[in-house]
């Protein structure tokens, strides 16, 4: 057997994550959870939903978070961490509501929450956490005893994050033709997001120019870039560009977008494009369409060789890094000294997230943070 991991105070850890549709009849529905407030009407979910239904109308999201779930707790099985895994999500069963109120029907008071964002961002972090005190609200509303909630920190430069991803461009270019392999580039992507979105992600004090989302993004592609050149010897050029952009066409988001960038390499000449989508811990609906399917007919369109490189997933490399992320934070929560494993130049993100961290335009309860409402 192997020796115990310490994993108090904490007695419970919730995967938190976004939620997908699991069948064609939930496609609307699951769209008007994302899409609740702003107004928009049914007809147009349909016609956003025709994506969800070139694939059944199921995304893959659900599916691939059970095999994490189960990544998970086989992985804290085998090295002695004894913590139970629990998953819900922001917008379709398992509600994160009905996850947490079991937890605590289970006895559960201190838990750690993992969301399956690795960087900063209000949509890819405060927004998890405002859910958070959502379902806090809803149960002190129903008189149940309120377990105390941490969110384990960023996680884009773990290296259980980013090994993982720099094997799947290593293998993606092996996949290329030999005559233009060498030659490739790589579009580094993640999701587009409103600039001033981009602009307030993190930190007050960092600010301005990307804020934290694009300083973290770059960080992690440079890492990528610097290791396939490390074991290949081949220093292929390299972007951070965006997909699945979303808003409304008056409003600036980050750019440029794949299918852009694809015809500007191929004006250029580039001889072949590997896509890497290092801002998605999996291959869920984002993944598949917007590159799998719309960026490489664009590619084919442009007659351009392109490859898809791997996300994460349910790597068992992934999950030893959310073991050694509960460690650490469970360590520093008993008061003790710890040594935070992370790659790049940026370092260690945040334990609690400081007043005014990717601040919602319309200012909500927050969890697990400082300025929550739940201490």
């Amino acid at each position: 057997m192997p020796d115990a991991l310490d994993a108090s105070p904490y007695d419970a850890l919730l995967l938190l994550s976004f939620g997908g549709p699991e069948g064609p009849d939930d496609v609307v529905p699951f769209l008007e959870n994302v899409t609740r407030g702003r107004g928009i009407p049914k007809e147009r979910l349909k016609e956003v939903g025709q994506h969800y239904f070139l694939f059944g109308g199921v995304s893959p999201i659900n599916g691939q978070n059970r095999a994490l779930l189960d990544a998970l707790r086989k992985d804290f099985a085998g090295h002695g961490l004894d913590l139970p895994v629990y998953w819900g999500n922001r917008n379709w069963a398992p509600y994160v509501t009905d996850t947490l109120r079991e937890m605590v029907t289970d006895g559960h008071r201190r838990i750690l929450v993992l969301a399956t964002s690795a960087y900063a961002s209000y949509s890819g972090c405060r927004q998890y956490r405002e859910d958070l005190a959502g379902a806090l609200a809803a149960l002190e509303a129903e008189g149940l005893q309120l377990p105390k909630i941490d969110k384990l920190r960023h996680y884009f430069n773990h290296p259980g994050f980013v090994e993982p991803m720099t094997e799947g461009v290593l293998a993606s270019l092996a996949d290329l033709p030999e005559d233009v392999r060498s030659g490739a580039h790589i579009a580094f992507t993640t999701h587009s997001i409103p600039t001033t979105a981009a602009d307030t992600s993190g930190p007050a004090e960092g600010h301005g120019d990307g804020g934290a989302y694009v300083r973290q993004h770059l960080d992690v592609a440079r890492l990528i870039a610097d290791a396939v050149r490390e074991r290949t010897g081949v220093d292929h050029p390299w972007r951070l560009v965006y997909q699945s952009r979303s808003g409304a066409p008056h409003i600036p988001w980050l750019e440029p977008d794949i299918c852009d960038h694809l015809e500007e390499l191929h004006g250029a000449g580039a001889p072949a494009v590997v896509m890497a989508p290092i801002g998605f811990v999996s291959d869920h609906m984002e993944v598949l369409y917007d590159l799998d399917t719309e960026a490489e007919a664009k590619a084919e369109e442009l007659g351009l060789p392109v490859r898809r490189s791997a996300t994460v997933g349910a790597d068992p490399r992934f999950a030893a890094a959310v073991r050694d992320l509960v460690v650490e934070r469970a360590a520093t929560e008993r008061g003790q000294q710890v040594t935070p494993c992370a790659l790049g130049a940026l370092g260690p993100s945040h334990n609690l997230c400081p007043v005014g961290c990717c601040p919602a335009r319309t200012p909500k309860p927050a969890a697990a943070g400082a300025d929550s409402p739940y201490v």
